[in-house]
């Protein structure tokens, strides 16, 4: 007989240790140049997953995680809290948009060779459906569409354990040389 295993927890128990990994490594912050210099965006992403290389503190500061980055991918899961409610008692449209451009732009860094970069030069998203804190977690797949030497496309989805789409958003960013350090 198999055991079935509930989708929600497999997430909150795959979100644990991913945390627990990430904050036994130097927690929220900046890499120090050297720590990233000579990598692949992809190569800084799986570092910064190891817990090797601080993650981003807006992650810390909005209650999402990344989860997983492979070539052209990326993953974040978000818990919906009440701290993110807006006035009408719904998810603040910036939290759910924030979890989106993080999938979004992440997915782009994995596709950047060493000593490029990239901005988001537009982010859109579409809101179909309401999160409240009773959805106990999200998750924003971020996946890339196109990766040029200057410009790069993305589009990502916002989704529940049960495979609710909560919204869906697109990005354009600009692909730059990363300036030399003076």
């Amino acid at each position: 007989m198999t055991q079935t295993t509930n989708p929600l927890d497999a997430w909150i128990a795959e979100e644990r240790a991913i945390i627990d990994r990430l904050e036994g490594g130097p927690g929220p912050g900046l890499a120090r140049p050297e720590q990233v210099a000579g990598k692949t965006g992809l190569e800084v992403m799986q570092a910064m997953l190891n817990g090797d290389i601080p993650y981003a503190a807006i992650a810390k500061t909005l209650d999402f995680t990344i989860i997983s980055v492979s070539k052209g991918v990326a993953v974040f899961q978000g818990t919906p809290l009440a701290q993110h409610l807006n006035p009408l008692g719904t998810i603040h449209g910036g939290w759910v948009a924030t979890m989106l451009d993080s999938a979004l732009g992440c997915s782009v860094h994995t596709m950047m060779p060493p000593g490029r970069a990239y901005t988001t030069a537009e982010l859109s998203v579409n809101y179909v459906r309401a999160v409240t804190p009773k959805v106990q977690r999200v998750r924003a797949e971020g996946k890339v569409i196109h990766c040029g030497r200057q410009l790069a496309t993305a589009e990502a989805r916002l989704v529940g354990a049960d495979g609710t789409l909560y919204a869906h958003a697109t990005t354009t960013c600009l692909v730059f040389e990363v300036p030399a350090a003076r």
